[in-house]
């Protein structure tokens, strides 16, 4: 299994960085980068407790959907999102929301495992960890951007 662990500092309060983290429109224009659109289930606002939503977005060169449910939520602290359908073998985003002074830190955690045994650990070493870094890092600063800027 591979984790990724990201720490973004926001000077905003945790209830709006926490409603920012679970807005599908924020995420959809965070990740413009890859296309990423929700096409089903929670498609627009903020996701709740044992919804689900669909993205599609192009990575590699390729698009692929990924269908996530929040499987553990409790504002405006954390919450949990897990996938349910996509590419791979497992895939859990676990987002933290703590008050420090006048900043609300962030943290996100990936934790996934690749299918296709051996290839699928030599992607994830040479690409994958590297690209999802990347695309937290870049969703993390948008947000912190807009939030911080509005």
């Amino acid at each position: 299994m591979t984790s990724i662990h990201i720490l973004t500092q926001i000077k905003a309060q945790v209830q709006d960085v926490f409603d920012a983290a679970r807005n599908i429109d924020l995420h959809q224009n965070s990740a413009h980068q890859t296309h990423e659109k929700a096409i089903a289930g929670k498609t627009s606002g903020w996701i709740e407790l044992g919804e689900t939503v669909t993205f599609r977005g192009k990575h590699f060169g390729i698009y692929l959907t990924h269908t996530s449910k929040i499987i553990k939520m409790e504002q405006p602290h954390f919450f949990v999102d897990e996938m349910i359908q996509g590419k791979f073998k497992s895939f859990k985003h676990l987002h933290f929301f703590e008050k420090k002074d006048d900043v609300t830190i962030m943290t996100d955690i990936v934790e996934y495992e690749t299918p296709f045994g051996f290839a699928g650990k030599l992607f994830d070493i040479l690409f994958l960890k590297n690209h999802l870094e990347h695309f937290i890092c870049e969703r993390a600063y948008f947000l912190k951007h807009f939030i911080e800027n509005k």
